[in-house]
């Protein structure tokens, strides 16, 4: 989840003043709408495979539904962000919302696949415009005193949706309602979005800073470009027997992240925002937690998407039974996220971290020891040991990770680094659904028999299942760079009483902001997951 959020400064506007039930209702609408986004992402891996049988949809684009989503998000949420704070965080939360809703009709009624995955990109797209006012639009109507109980209710709805996702997309799915087969797991969204966008407009109160960074649209097109030209031949690559032109697309792209490079340098140098602030990088700590965040996001991409694949496909299992599968995980990382940030990690540090993609790995062999143990015989309770082992592994790692990696930043560019923290999470994990088309459909052969069909997406799921525990190997060793105590921020003497790693750096950054209000200094904004 990942929120844009300036601080508030004596000319933002806020509605301190509001009556509390009107002040609980903005917070209300938001939080739905934060959940609608949590949930969209996790609901649709369910239900692939129907949309793969039901509408004929080939391989890469089963990926595309997925990765065309994840694309748009990340290269929209900075941007989306800095409209809230020049344009008013309300109406661009509206315009958001209001678009989202629009894109989840297109996805249910689509027609073919192409429209479908054109739907997905305009949805991904919309949510980088909707999800980034979230706490900005907490932040500017609650006082700090109040912000404890509020994050406290965010925790909450990140959980309900991690759990509920997989399981309403099943139902949905599963249930067949009124024979339109997997299209209302994206029609359910159209009177959440409707109602959101109606009390909205009557009980969320209009903020922006003061005065906010200049948009750097240029940045934006160059890391799309980049990342189109790297996942696109990734994902096509292999139906398309891999041409020759999809090589040199993945070389073009090192050439224009060279230009990025480049154009933000002169950008930061001309007028001070640009889309990635390149001194950051400096940071010995944060380059590695950048880097950690990426490989993260891969290995999450290409885990999600298997595994659906691996149960209803290879295993024949209906999504129902898929979906329930998956909740003891669900269970497991959120549990052992909150025992992270709250005992763990103020004591043991970054070895906290490093145990979680230990613990991790040692699921996914297990995992994969299993599948292969069992074969198509392989059953949800055999699964369930390892997929707990993953999820104390993951959050473990998911919810100090950002402040471990901001540990290290000056105070002055914390918004931009947390910012191109949570962008370069979600391109990881756009890079790892174009990836499945290597370490997963890689293997697979392009005709099968029915009876063909199982025993392949099993051992295409174990080999899948190898390369992740690779991943979390490489991810171990690049946290050895982070902060030996990364939740113990020299800055964060007020985050110690948070129940959420978001919490925790927001807590920090009221006092940071009560400095630069005294020395008049103009509110940044800020990219917290």
């Amino acid at each position: 989840m990942t929120s844009t959020e300036t601080r508030p400064t004596p000319n933002d506007s806020s509605s301190d003043a509001l009556p509390d039930r009107r002040r609980w209702f903005a917070l209300a609408i938001v939080m739905t709408a934060a959940f609608m986004d949590l949930v969209d992402v996790t609901i649709v891996n369910i239900a692939l495979p129907s949309i793969q049988r039901a509408d004929g949809a080939s391989l890469s684009q089963i990926q595309w539904i997925t990765a065309g989503y994840a694309l748009a998000f990340a290269a929209g949420l900075i941007t989306g962000g800095r409209l809230g704070d020049i344009h008013g965080r309300k109406r661009v939360f509206l315009i958001g919302i209001g678009g989202f809703t629009v894109a989840s009709a297109l996805c249910g009624f689509a027609a073919n696949p192409e429209m479908l995955v054109a739907a997905r990109v305009l949805q991904g797209a919309m949510a980088a415009l909707m999800v980034p006012q979230v706490l900005s639009i907490v932040h500017a109507t609650f006082p700090a005193h109040e912000r404890g109980k509020v994050f406290g209710l965010f925790g909450a709805v990140v959980g309900l949706g991690a759990v509920s996702g997989p399981l309403l997309g099943a139902l949905l799915t599963e249930w067949n309602l009124f024979g339109l087969e997997w299209r209302p797991i994206f029609l359910i969204n159209l009177p959440v979005g409707l109602a959101g966008l109606i009390l909205g407009s009557r009980f969320i109160t209009e903020s922006k800073a003061p005065r906010a960074l200049k948009l750097d649209l240029v940045g934006v097109a160059l890391v799309t470009l980049g990342l189109l030209m790297l996942v696109y031949p990734l994902t096509r690559g292999r139906e398309l027997g891999w041409p020759l032109w999809g090589h040199a697309s993945m070389a073009g792209a090192v050439v224009v992240f060279g230009a990025l490079v480049a154009y933000e340098r002169r950008k930061t140098v001309r007028d001070g925002s640009p889309l990635i602030e390149l001194s950051l990088f400096k940071v010995k700590s944060f380059a590695a937690g950048i880097a950690v965040q990426t490989v993260f996001g891969i290995a999450l991409g290409v885990f999600f998407l298997v595994w659906t694949l691996y149960m209803q496909i290879g295993l024949g299992w209906g999504p129902l039974k898929a979906g329930l599968t998956g909740i003891p995980f669900s269970i497991a990382v959120s549990m052992a996220a909150g025992l992270s940030v709250q005992k763990l990690v103020p004591r043991f540090g970054r070895k906290v971290l490093q145990a979680g993609a230990l613990i991790m790995a040692a699921g996914v062999l297990l995992y994969l020891w299993e599948a292969d143990h069992y074969g198509l015989a392989i059953a949800p309770w055999h699964m369930a040991l390892p997929l707990v082992v993953m999820g104390v592994g993951m959050g473990l790692i998911v919810a100090p990770l950002t402040d471990a990696v901001l540990s290290g930043v000056p105070r002055e560019h914390s918004g931009s680094a947390s910012g191109l923290i949570n962008t370069v999470q979600q391109m990881g994990n756009a890079l790892g659904l174009g990836l499945v088309s290597v370490v997963f459909f890689g293997v697979i052969d392009e005709h099968l028999s029915l009876e063909e069909t199982g025993p392949a997406y099993v051992n295409a799921f174990q080999h899948a299942l190898g390369w992740v525990a690779a991943v979390m190997g490489v991810i171990f060793l690049l946290m050895s760079a982070l902060p030996k105590r990364p939740a113990q921020h020299v800055e964060g003497a007020e985050a110690a009483g948070a129940t959420e790693g978001t919490a925790e750096r927001l807590d920090r950054d009221d006092a940071s902001a009560d400095k630069a209000d005294k020395a008049d200094k103009a509110a940044e904004p800020e990219l917290v997951p």
